[in-house]
């Protein structure tokens, strides 16, 4: 069973949420960012996408090894939904294995390139491997699609801090 991620917004509406979200002043970029996340989370089958609910939970209950076991049943059948992708990364990365989450970051950028969250953690995994220009570059791309990370804008802060070795 393969799915193909619902059409939640089409692509003329998502550049419309992607511009909103872009955006520095006003809080229409709220609603931008929680419409865009909504329509990454649908695969467009509702058993992949508790799938997903049942990775992202356990996620947040702090067991990545059971997220990365639904994630991978969701990528295996959903090859092409970014959000499993992106969700395993971080799954990967919370045990250590930048391998494969590098991997599925990259799987998740070339399914979705405008994907903030995939940039976003693979700035902090390339930081955390001493890859600082390149983590520095990766959260700079993610703040031009979505300026509103305080953890894109705190890596940015720290890195150029430490670039001009000004950090404490």
């Amino acid at each position: 069973m393969t799915a193909t991620p619902a059409a939640a917004q089409t692509p003329a509406e998502m550049d419309r949420l992607f511009a909103e979200l872009a955006q520095t002043t006003g809080d229409g970029w709220m609603r931008a960012q929680s419409d865009i996340e909504r329509a990454w989370s649908r695969s467009g089958s509702a058993a992949l996408d508790l799938l997903l609910q049942r990775g992202e939970a356990a996620l947040d209950a702090g067991d990545p090894l059971a997220a990365i076991g639904h994630l991978t049943a969701l990528t295996d059948h959903a090859p092409d939904f970014a959000a499993g992708f992106a969700a395993r990364a971080q799954a990967y990365a919370m045990v250590g294995q930048f391998g494969p989450a590098s991997a599925d970051l990259a799987r998740t950028l070339a399914l979705e390139p405008r994907h903030w969250g995939a940039l976003t953690q693979l700035g902090a995994m390339l930081e955390e491997t001493g890859a600082d220009d390149r983590a520095l570059a990766a959260w700079r791309q993610s703040l031009e699609i979505n300026p509103h990370q305080p953890e894109a804008q705190d890596g940015v802060a720290r890195l150029t801090a430490r670039q001009t070795g000004q950090d404490v």
